[in-house]
């Protein structure tokens, strides 16, 4: 009982998500004494779906393995419908496979919707009792979870928030130097994708919006919005709401001109959308490569530079920082844009 009280403690003292992973693969490592415990959670969308490894512990494992939060969707398993990990998932319950070991699945909730499965081998059959305390824990981990998600999320559009970009942007960024190597701690890291990049996304006459519809149509221009972002953007891609009608993304491309592909997908998907009674709306970007050493501000105030002279600039356009840089826009870091009236 005191080793069972001990887990939870140590489960529920984590915010970030994979550590949380990490800590429920641990606890029922410790609890079962299983084979392994592999936690693995479904990225992707409808026909083209994946398992991501968020941590795998055996009894001889001194750190958890896993794939990177940034893996190639592609490079990772799909989802296969006679798959007993697909079946726990879809279906949502325990499912049993006997044999050398025994497996054991069960579907892990991340908030409202199961989001993954849990591996439980063991040498003969989990037994109903051992069974019982998975469930268990699952349970507190589920609420635990549900609890995390309202704290990060933006209550209207379920974007991340704005107080969870500083700790993504340092996490994110500090595999910077160790994308061409193996990081020591299990981790399967991608080392085909090399940079990271933040654009801001501003909404051009938001203010016009509100002021002729009313504050009910702007909500929903921006939750529309933030599920177009959910459609345009890659499934590795971290999506915030600044507040208001600033929106911020996150993500790891090769190159400028891909970064540039996906903002622009974004736009072109914007002006085309037809939102009720608003009819069409169109966003400016700004984007930046983040540098060594950036920090979260230094990184956003480039962005937010480029998003600035878009609209000054006619609106309904992508720019790059460093493009406006090399052209002479913009002098350096600390240039600024003459005033203009962006609403």
């Amino acid at each position: 009982m005191i080793l069972f009280a001990d887990q939870i403690a140590e489960l529920t003292s984590y915010r970030d998500r994979e550590q949380l992973d990490v800590a429920l693969a641990s606890a029922l490592k410790d609890l079962l004494q299983p084979s392994s415990v592999t936690i693995q959670r479904c990225v992707g969308e409808g026909d083209d779906r994946h398992w991501l490894t968020r941590a795998r512990l055996s009894p001889d494992s001194s750190v958890a393995t896993s794939d990177g939060p940034w893996s190639d969707l592609h490079t990772l398993p799909r989802l296969v419908a006679d798959d007993p990990r697909c079946v726990a998932f879809t279906e949502q319950r325990m499912v049993l496979v006997p044999g050398t070991p025994h497996r054991t699945y069960f579907p892990l909730h991340g908030g409202d919707a199961v989001v993954g499965v849990i591996e439980i081998e063991t040498p003969s059959a989990l037994q109903e009792g051992a069974q019982r305390t998975v469930q268990g824990v699952l349970r507190i981990y589920r609420n635990f979870e549900r609890l995390l998600h309202y704290s990060e999320r933006d209550s209207l559009t379920g974007l991340l928030n704005r107080k969870t970009f500083d700790e993504n942007f340092m996490k994110a960024t500090a595999a910077m130097e160790s994308t061409s190597k193996d990081p020591g701690d299990g981790r399967r890291v991608d080392s085909s994708t090399c940079g990271y990049w933040i654009g801001v996304i501003d909404i051009d006459h938001f203010k016009s919006v509100n002021d002729r519809y009313g504050h009910l149509i702007g909500d929903e221009v921006l939750l529309l919005l933030s599920r177009l972002m959910g459609r345009s953007f890659r499934i590795h891609d971290r999506l915030y709401r600044f507040g208001g009608e600033e929106f911020l993304v996150l993500m790891r491309c090769h190159s400028e001109d891909d970064a540039a592909q996906v903002f622009q997908r974004f736009r072109s998907n914007t002006e085309l959308f037809q939102f009720p009674q608003v009819g069409t709306v169109t966003v400016s970007v700004g984007f930046t490569a983040v540098r060594a050493g950036d920090t979260p501000s230094s990184a956003f105030e480039r962005a937010d530079k480029a998003v600035y002279h878009a609209k000054a600039n006619g609106r309904n356009q992508v720019c790059s920082h460093s493009d406006l840089l090399a052209s002479g826009v913009l002098v350096d870091d600390s240039a600024k844009i003459g005033d203009v009236e962006l609403f």
